[in-house]
């Protein structure tokens, strides 16, 4: 029987494409892969232990946080804290920007941005969720790392990956050179390689939106459901819709299937809902590197000025050619929008 390879072997091996690192990168990316066992640890046992439901408190988005969001969060702070290869922790789950300030970190060239627990709602139901992060190199020299250091386009990343917590745990990574899939195997305690140099297909036959706020869409993204939901053979539509409700476990799938995930610019959220620094340009990074797209209806996400820590951003994603057809829906029946733009969709709230 073939003996699978090893994440940390994996990465080892890796290192190679990174002639200017000295095994940072490796050890960072070990030290999340260590974070993640051990959320998987709690999130395969929530239902036994005292860590389902409401933490009773409020984070950055103004979003109640349950247990399992704190302690994933508490837990990938610590795994990178006495790692040593990081100086700086931004999570979706903290106000401001966490500095390391230890002395093995005094010299640590990385900073991570992460959402710790995508999906937690889904948590209390037993669905999959997932830890999305990513990966900068520092820009400053002297003194401590800053908040610039953070604010970075997502073309700069050297790494972004996410974990999902499903029916099995995975962890996808990439570091600008494919996209590879590793399964845990709770047997031994590894994630092991099991979908190589993923890609994604160039066609799908599933689209992914909360149609519940269908009313509230630009009139680009309903021109697109609705031409999602015609017959014609040709394209194979009528398209399949599936929503799960946690951005990595529908990418995940569209990753492996083909398909087309949606979250657009509403009336009551006009820049979009998800985070710009902690789930677009990770998962943006990603699907690319597998063969896809990733846009926020205009523009390429990775492109995209990052301003602030919490920014939010609309994000097409996806199979190439789906993307693409959405795009062309929003460039003629939704140009550009603005905050004026809105202010009919306001009025039909």
């Amino acid at each position: 029987m073939k003996i699978a390879k090893t994440l940390g072997q994996f990465i080892i091996e890796k290192q190679a494409d990174f002639p200017y690192a000295k095994g940072e990168l490796s050890r960072l990316l070990r030290d999340i892969g260590i974070a993640a066992k051990i959320v998987n640890r709690e999130v395969n046992k929530a239902g036994l232990a005292d860590i389902l439901g409401e933490a009773g408190t409020i984070n950055i988005q103004g979003e109640g946080q349950k247990k399992l969001d704190v302690y994933a969060n508490e837990q990938f702070i610590s795994a990178l804290k006495h790692g040593g290869e990081c100086c700086i922790v931004a999570s979706e789950e903290s106000d401001e920007y966490i500095p390391i300030d230890s002395e093995i970190s005094k010299d640590a060239k990385y900073i991570v941005a992460m959402d710790p627990l995508d999906g937690s709602s889904n948590i209390d139901v037993n669905v999959a969720v997932g830890t999305i992060f990513s990966i900068y190199h520092r820009k400053s020299t002297g003194g401590k790392a800053t908040i610039d250091d953070v604010l970075q386009r997502g073309t700069e990343q050297v790494a972004a990956g996410y974990v999902i917590y499903g029916s099995s745990t995975m962890l996808v990574y990439t570091t600008g050179k494919g996209v590879n899939g590793f399964t845990l195997d709770p047997s031994i305690g590894e994630f092991c390689l099991s979908h190589p140099d993923m890609k994604i297909p160039k066609d799908g036959v599933i689209y992914s939106i909360n149609e519940g706020y269908y009313a509230h869409f630009p009139d680009g993204v309903k021109k697109y459901i609705k031409y999602c939901q015609v017959e014609d053979a040709k394209t194979n539509r009528p398209y399949t819709s599936r929503y799960i409700g946690s951005m990595v476990a529908d990418v995940h799938r569209n990753l492996i299937k083909g398909g087309v995930f949606i979250y657009p610019v509403t009336a009551s959220a006009p820049n979009g809902k998800l985070r710009l620094v902690y789930e677009c340009n990770p998962m943006a990074f990603i699907v690319e590197q597998a063969g896809g797209k990733a846009t926020n209806g205009y523009d390429r996400i990775l492109d995209l000025e990052v301003k602030e820590l919490h920014q939010r951003s609309a994000i097409f994603i996806g199979s190439e050619n789906m993307v693409n057809k959405a795009e062309e829906m929003m460039a003629c029946f939704s140009p550009q929008l603005t905050k004026k733009n809105f202010e009919g969709l306001v009025e039909l709230q």
